[in-house]
C-alpha cells in the first residue's frame, strides 16, 4: 500500500508541476511591452535606482560629451579606494580585515589606539554559548555548509533576550556578535560533515585572541593549526575584498530589504546568507575551479595558447565542461574594462602560487584570463567589454590554502557579512518605508465555476 501511495504521488507531483509551469508561465515580450525592468535592470544592464548609501561606490563608466563610456573599474569603501586600502595595509604588513571592518562600520578609519580597542571587542564577541557547537553546530551535519550555517544563526536568537530591539547600539552589538563568529560556524560546520559524513577525524580548535579573523581561520581550520604568513595575508585580503560591494548586490539588497520590514538581525543575516549561497551569487569562484579542472583534464598541453584557445571557444559553443556556454569569473553584472579586486588582488595570488609551486596553474590562470575576453567577443554579441572578476582568482587562492571546496561560498559570507552589518544599521537610521517593489498584473479575469461543474 505504501509503495502504491509513493507512485501516486511521484505521478501527482509531475502533474502538479505541470500546472505549475503551465499557469505560472509569462509572455516575454510582455515584460517588454510594459517596460519591465526584469532583475531590477534596463535592457543594457544597468541597476535602477532605488537607493542612497554612503557605504561603498563601484564606477565602471563615465561621462565624456554627454555620452557614458566604459572606464576601469573603481571601487571605494566610505570614499577610500580599495587598492589604496590594500596597499597601506601591505606597506606596513598588518592585518586589515579589523580595521576595514571598522570602516565600513563606523564611517571612518580608526586611529592606532581605536584599532587596538575595537580588535579586543571583536576578540571578546569571538566566544559561541556554553555546549552550542556540540548540540547545534555537530548535530544534522551537511557538506552545504550554508545551510549549517544558516542554522545556526537563527539558533543563536534564542540566545539573545533582546533579539527583536531594533536600538542601534543593540543591532551594532548584534551584528558584531555575528562578525566575530561567523568563521567559527563556517569551519566548525566543516568539520562536523568531514567527521560525520567522510569519516575523517574530528578536532575543533578554540580561536587565539592573539590573531587575526585569517589567521584564526587558518588555525581553527588545520590540523596542527600551522600557516605561513603569506597564506594568512593573501586570506586577509581576500576577506578585505569580499567584504562589501555596493548596495545592488543580491545579498546585500536582501539585507535592505528584509532590515525594512523591521525584521530582527538575525532573521535579515540568515536571509542575506541564503541569498548568497545561489551559484549565481557566491558560488561562482567554485565553478571557475571546476572548470579550471576541467580544462586541464581536456587540453593536452595547458602551455598551448591556441589549444587552451580551442577548448575555450567548445566552452563558449556549449560543447564542453558543464554546456552552460560560460567562462566562470570571466565577466560582471557592472565592470566591463576592469574588476579593480581582481586587478589588486593578482599581484599576490602570484606570490603565493610562487610559495606553493604552483606557478604552472598561475600561468594558465592568466593565459585564460587574456583568452577569455576575445574568445567571448568573437562568439557573443555583448553590449560592454569583458574581463576577469575577483572570483576568478579567489578561488584559486582558496584551493592553494588548502581551503576545501565546501568552505568557498561560506568563506565569502566570512568577509561580506561585514558589509551587510553596514548596511542593516544604514537602512535602520534612514528607514522610512518598508520596500515594497510593484508587480503588474497580466492575468485575465475568471468567472467561478462551482465544483461540480468542473471538468
Amino acid at each position: 500500500m505504501e509503495n502504491r501511495n509513493n507512485v501516486n504521488y511521484a505521478t501527482n507531483l509531475n502533474q502538479y508541476g505541470d500546472l505549475c509551469r503551465q499557469y505560472s508561465f509569462i509572455d516575454k515580450q510582455l515584460f517588454e511591452q510594459h517596460d519591465v525592468k526584469r532583475g531590477l535592470r534596463d535592457k543594457d544592464g544597468k541597476g535602477v535606482l532605488c537607493g542612497l548609501t554612503n557605504i561603498s561606490m563601484i564606477k565602471s563608466a563615465e561621462l565624456v560629451d554627454g555620452r557614458s563610456v566604459p572606464c576601469e573599474g573603481v571601487l571605494t569603501y566610505r570614499g577610500y579606494n580599495i587598492i589604496d586600502l590594500i596597499r597601506g595595509m601591505v606597506a606596513t604588513k598588518r592585518f586589515g580585515f579589523e580595521e576595514v571592518t571598522y570602516l565600513l562600520l563606523f564611517g571612518r578609519l580608526p586611529n592606532s589606539e581605536e584599532l587596538a580597542l575595537f580588535r579586543s571587542d571583536l576578540t571578546a564577541c569571538r566566544k559561541l554559548p556554553t555546549n552550542f557547537t556540540r548540540d547545534v553546530v555537530m548535530k544534522a551535519p551537511t557538506r552545504d555548509i550554508m545551510n549549517s550555517m544558516t542554522k545556526s544563526i537563527i539558533t543563536l536568537a534564542s540566545y539573545d533576550e533582546a533579539v527583536a530591539d531594533l536600538a542601534i547600539e543593540n543591532v551594532l552589538r548584534q551584528c558584531l556578535k555575528l562578525i566575530s563568529v561567523f568563521p567559527m560556524l563556517a569551519v566548525y560546520g566543516y568539520h562536523a560533515y568531514n567527521h560525520y559524513d567522510r569519516g575523517d577525524s574530528l578536532y575543533i580548535h578554540q580561536p587565539d585572541p592573539a590573531l587575526s579573523t585569517a589567521e584564526n581561520i587558518l588555525t581553527m581550520l588545520r590540523p596542527d593549526r600551522s600557516y605561513t604568513a603569506v597564506e594568512a595575508r593573501v586570506l586577509d585580503i581576500a576577506l578585505v575584498l569580499h567584504m562589501e560591494h555596493g548596495g545592488g548586490n543580491n545579498s546585500t539588497f536582501t539585507t535592505r530589504v528584509v532590515t525594512s520590514s523591521g525584521s530582527d538581525t538575525y532573521a535579515v543575516i540568515a536571509a542575506a546568507l541564503t541569498s548568497l549561497k545561489g551559484p549565481k551569487h557566491g558560488g561562482a569562484n567554485i565553478k571557475v575551479v571546476e572548470m579550471m579542472t576541467d580544462i586541464r583534464n581536456h587540453v593536452g598541453d595547458i602551455t598551448d595558447r591556441d589549444a587552451v584557445r580551442q577548448y575555450l571557444e567548445k566552452i563558449v559553443d556549449r560543447e564542453a565542461f558543464d554546456r552552460q556556454g560560460l567562462i566562470y569569473g570571466m565577466g560582471h553584472a557592472v565592470y566591463s574594462i576592469s574588476d579593480p579586486r581582481a586587478e589588486v588582488f593578482k599581484e599576490f595570488v602570484e606570490k603565493l602560487a610562487q610559495e606553493k609551486d604552483r606557478e604552472d596553474d598561475f600561468r594558465l590562470y592568466s593565459m585564460i584570463e587574456s583568452l577569455a575576453p576575445e574568445v567571448i567577443a568573437d562568439k557573443r554579441r555583448i553590449y560592454k567589454g569583458v574581463s576577469a572578476n575577483v572570483d576568478f582568482y579567489s578561488g584559486f587562492v582558496y584551493s592553494m590554502l588548502d581551503i576545501p571546496l565546501e568552505l568557498y561560498t561560506p568563506m565569502f559570507a566570512v568577509a561580506r557579512i561585514v558589509g551587510w552589518s553596514a548596511h542593516r544599521l544604514e537602512e535602520l537610521i534612514n528607514m522610512d518605508k518598508i520596500i515594497r517593489p510593484a508587480y503588474l498584473n497580466v492575468s485575465t479575469e475568471q468567472d467561478y465555476i462551482g465544483l461540480a461543474q468542473r471538468e
